[in-house]
């Protein structure tokens, strides 16, 4: 349980980051008038706390295993490029609350097929009744928040 509250707590926090995120790169973008500088500004930093924390946290780096992966598990970053590039150049035209809102439905229904059919070995949660009456609750959820009128 302990874990379960820790974790929870964690990717809310993640969660309330992205908005954020997508404000700061929405606004440097537009700033400095290329989405791309921003994202790539963003990725510099992101790169010096990610070392800092394999050395400082991990204890630095280790022997990579010795199994091979395909290749498509190192292909994480086109996604994360795509996401900070995409919400650094809609968020200033589109709204920040209209594009996070758009990214969770894409997030809900990603998350569910991945879920559903184990994809890219994931453990498998079939979406039960419960759980889709849940995301079908939230999918209604994202089209009322950026609804206008």
């Amino acid at each position: 349980m302990g874990n379960q509250v820790f974790y929870s707590s964690l990717m809310m926090a993640t969660g309330i980051g992205i908005p954020i995120m997508a404000t700061l790169s929405g606004t440097l973008g537009a700033r400095y008038g290329s989405s791309a500088l921003a994202a790539s500004i963003l990725f510099t930093v992101a790169l010096l706390l990610s070392v800092a924390y394999l050395f400082a946290v991990e204890g630095g780096l280790k022997p990579f295993p010795k199994m091979a992966l395909p290749f498509y598990f190192y292909l994480g970053g086109v996604f994360v490029a795509f996401y900070v590039l995409s919400i650094t150049w809609v968020a200033p035209k589109f709204g920040v609350g209209n594009a996070v809102a758009f990214v969770l439905l894409g997030q809900l229904l990603s998350m569910a097929t991945i879920d559903q059919f184990g994809l890219l070995g994931a453990p498998i949660h079939a979406i039960t009744p419960q759980r889709a009456i849940g995301l079908i609750l939230m999918a209604a959820g994202v089209f009322l928040a950026v609804r206008r009128g």
